[in-house]
């Protein structure tokens, strides 16, 4: 699946199962949730914190909630993702070409 494929199922799965979009400033709030919750499993599985008895720490579902969720907000604020990976990709390169030689 591409970025753009993505950016597309996402938003046929918001229009015919969703019913429609949560407002931008809402789906800020979800995503610094699901933020969270990945970093709760990244502070058990890779840091000094031990997971809770029958804590559920699925790394792919928490990373995979977070990229819906970004996927939501570029397609409701018209962000071709796609594009703007690359773009930032080129940034870095200019920007950091030399930087960790």
């Amino acid at each position: 699946m591409t970025i753009e494929d993505a950016q597309k199922a996402v938003d046929q799965w918001i229009h015919s199962v969703g019913h429609g979009y949560f407002s931008e400033l809402t789906n800020m709030a979800l995503l610094t949730e699901e933020v969270g919750e990945l970093a709760r499993i990244i502070a058990r599985r890779y840091g000094d914190q031990r997971p809770k008895p029958g804590e559920h720490l699925d790394l792919a579902e928490e990373l995979a909630d977070v990229l819906w969720v970004t996927i939501c907000l570029a397609n409701q604020t018209g962000v071709d993702l796609h594009q703007a990976l690359l773009d930032s990709l080129e940034k870095k390169t200019r920007r950091d070409s030399g930087r960790f030689s």
